[in-house]
């Protein structure tokens, strides 16, 4: 009797072990928000590929933000419950009028927080620009943008709202200082209120760096000591038509830097597509994936290389996502069989 209980005892104690490597497996396995408490996300154009957006999602991924350039989130590759916060871009004077862009920010999910506005109004549209007058756009934000942040239609919650992004150029920091002097001849106490500052930037990290500081000294140099500074947003960011090894140094350089770095609050790289639907301004060398697939050195390092278990060449799973749901459901059951053998020995 004593051999057959210590024998029965073995087998318990054998499949409660297994069991709990299972579980703790399985823990791993499912994306934990958690892991991304970061500053990092990709500017997003609509990957289409299931084994590039499952490496994205991966538990071991840094992101933890994505946009589009619209108010309408990539559900069909990047689901709303995913653990990217999505944050909607109002592009234009037109989607800022139209009801259906301002029912649709409504009914984005209260993990979406934050409003983008205005891309580029000192650029063309046909670069991708929304090319608005400074004082329309001032008028435009007064009267479209600002209730998102003021309205507690949200449950007692309100938007984080953006100034227009505009690009990094001369033109750009003039465009904004006639938005501002129109913000205020349109409402000499508030101008147009804001909750952080949108910015873009391709090209060398010396720049980005130079520019980032013209940006802070614009919005914060003469904030009262008891006014929270603003902070940055990079929500388009490369080193546009450069050999690997350029664009790596870049990042190289540039990623530390951002992290370290107060007043920068998000950054997103131009580069969450392969190679080969990559456009000819920016160059092939932007891109995260190569055409197979396979992470390239740029997205390994991007996605936080060996430390985060990322090398050049991996690739996703197409069917990453369903299998952690699987798995997590398959552990719980596991769970209770173990301890429902458990009690007859």
């Amino acid at each position: 009797m004593k051999r057959q209980l210590s024998r029965s005892r073995a087998i318990s104690m054998s499949i409660l072990q297994t069991t709990l490597f299972l579980l703790t497996l399985g823990t791993r396995m499912i994306p934990s928000s958690a892991q991304r408490n970061t500053k990092r996300g990709i500017a997003y154009l609509g990957n289409t590929h299931k084994s590039d957006n499952s490496l994205l999602l991966s538990s071991s991924s840094p992101l933890s933000w994505y946009y589009n350039w619209s108010p309408y989130p990539a559900t069909e590759q990047i689901p709303l419950d995913s653990p990217l916060e999505f944050t909607p871009l109002v592009h234009g004077i037109d989607d800022a009028e139209s009801s259906q862009t301002q029912h649709q920010i409504k009914s984005l999910p209260r993990s979406s927080m934050h409003i983008l506005t205005f891309n580029e109004p000192d650029g063309d549209k046909d670069s991708g620009g929304s090319d608005i007058d400074p004082e329309d756009a001032a008028r435009a934000y007064i009267e479209h943008i600002v209730p998102y942040h003021t309205s507690n239609s949200r449950g007692g919650r309100t938007w984080n709202i953006s100034h227009p992004s505009v690009t990094r150029s001369p033109r750009g920091l003039d465009w904004l200082r006639q938005f501002n002097l129109s913000c205020y001849k349109i409402d000499e106490e508030n101008g147009c209120p804001t909750d952080f500052i949108a910015a873009h930037w391709y090209g060398a990290f010396d720049g980005l760096a130079s520019w980032l500081g013209t940006l802070d000294e614009f919005y914060n140099a003469n904030r009262s000591d008891d006014t929270a500074r603003l902070k940055i947003w990079i929500t388009e960011m490369a080193l546009p038509q450069a050999n690997t090894h350029d664009t790596v140094n870049m990042m190289n350089q540039t990623l530390p830097y951002l992290e370290k770095l107060e007043y920068v609050e998000k950054y997103a790289w131009f580069g969450a597509f392969r190679t080969d639907d990559a456009n000819e301004w920016t160059g092939d060398g932007v891109a995260l994936f190569d055409d197979d697939g396979g992470l390239t050195k740029l997205g390994a390092l991007y996605m936080g290389g060996e430390v985060n278990g990322f090398e050049e060449g991996d690739k996703g799973n197409a069917g990453t996502a369903n299998l952690v749901k699987v798995n997590a459901g398959l552990l719980w059951v596991l769970a209770m069989f173990t301890m429902f053998v458990s009690s007859f020995w």
